[in-house]
């Protein structure tokens, strides 16, 4: 929620962008108590408590006891998937764009015991370690506007799938079977091609590009992607097969380029480039596939490979923009934890598990439209500003800068 150094014009913006998101997604819950409910939660989720359980949400909504939550999470009648479609529809509308990159990744939420499901002892990325935890696998928009969650899937273990009376007491739908995080994370690529959410590129780390069957079915699509993969991974390069750092041995001095993939805390990113085209006559016409290799400036031995499958025209700098898109899922974990309470759940069933993530992803979609707007709006008292100041005016002249135009990506304003 707003604090209070906002001024009451901001704070009056806010109440009344939260209002419109309670009304457009109101009619999935028919309940009066279920629509109160929701948006109670996501207030609640929105506030400046440290964390977001069903006890500290009550209170912060004036709840005496957390039942009501609990109720909105666990028995009350809603579908959190057509609540995940309509934050689909809701973020494109205010983010789309067609060079947007959709990006996958997953994340670990720890826990104690065995009951919670989905949990058992695995890798996370999260806390870099094996720990006991669930993980969640998410697709994640990045447009130039902002980023955001589309959607998201919960990993279920085959020590959870070969024991169905565990899946039931979850409430594990009969329907569900075990998947691979890469199977995951096509379902949620599928749901947003069937939608036609405008984006441009796929991209992601090692778990989804060492997946062949991933990667197949991406380029059916016509899907271009930027996959991250292993040194062992095995290249066509026309003479013959070989691992991606036998590759990269080959490379001479001038077939690496010195490019920025983003902006980092310490400022542009700089690493060294380079692409090799891969021999494969089963390219569909107009496409290429190439290995994209990075280079640590600092330290020449830290190398990244990844894969490509892009149109024939892309160029080096292309590729290596998307490689730095990956960081908004990460950073988005980072936010949606911190902000609106994504890995503070209580819950322990399978309806529970998508409610929650559902509404905070919600949460955290409205925070980053919200962001948006306000970017745009200072953006445009900025230029108005300008158009009224001379001095200002005559030093973009002096710039070769159209004095309404964004500063040049070569970074000379």
């Amino acid at each position: 929620m707003p604090g209070s150094s906002l001024s009451t014009e901001a704070v009056q913006q806010w109440a009344e962008a939260f209002e419109q998101l309670h009304q457009r997604f109101a009619p999935h819950f028919k309940r009066v108590e279920t629509r109160q409910r929701a948006q109670a939660y996501w207030r609640g989720l929105l506030s400046s408590i440290e964390r977001k359980n069903g006890w500290q949400i009550a209170e912060q909504v004036g709840d005496a006891t957390p039942y009501g939550i609990q109720h909105l999470l666990g028995r009350s009648v809603w579908e959190a998937d057509a609540v995940r479609d309509e934050l689909r529809a809701y973020i494109v509308e205010h983010l789309g764009h067609p060079s947007a990159v959709l990006v996958l990744d997953e994340t670990g939420f720890l826990k104690k015991g065995t009951q919670s499901v989905g949990v058992q002892r695995q890798y996370s990325g999260t806390a870099g370690r094996v720990e006991n935890c669930q993980i969640g696998v998410f697709l994640n928009y990045a447009a130039p506007a902002g980023y955001t969650f589309l959607d998201r899937e919960l990993y279920l273990p085959q020590s959870w799938t070969d024991e169905p009376e565990r899946c039931r007491q979850a409430g594990v739908p009969l329907t569900v079977e075990f998947a691979t995080k890469p199977q995951l994370a096509r379902q949620m690529l599928e749901r947003a091609l069937a939608d036609e959410v405008p984006h441009a590129w796929v991209t992601g780390d090692e778990v989804y590009g060492r997946n062949p069957g991933l990667r197949q079915w991406l380029e059916e699509q016509r899907e271009a992607y930027v996959l991250a993969v292993s040194v062992q991974e095995s290249i066509d390069i026309g003479a013959g097969v070989s691992r991606a750092d036998a590759v990269a041995a080959t490379l001479s001095a001038s077939a690496w380029t010195r490019l920025s993939c983003g902006e980092g805390s310490k400022g542009p990113r700089r690493y060294d480039w380079a692409r090799v085209e891969e021999s494969d006559p089963t390219v569909p016409a107009g496409w290429r596939r190439w290995l994209l290799l990075r280079r640590r400036v600092s330290d020449p031995t830290d190398l990244a490979y990844y894969r490509v499958f892009a149109p024939v025209s892309t160029t080096l700098a292309e590729m290596v923009s998307v490689t730095g898109t990956r960081w908004t899922i990460e950073t988005g974990f980072q936010t949606a934890k911190g902000e609106v309470g994504l890995d503070d759940y209580e819950v322990r069933s399978w309806t529970g598990w998508y409610r929650h993530i559902t509404l905070a992803l919600v949460a955290q979609a409205f925070l980053t439209i919200t962001r948006a707007q306000g970017v745009q709006q200072a953006s445009k008292k900025g230029a108005s500003n300008a158009l009224s100041n001379p001095s200002m005016t005559a030093f973009k002249r002096q710039r070769g800068l159209n004095s309404l135009s964004p500063c040049p990506k070569s970074g000379d304003c």
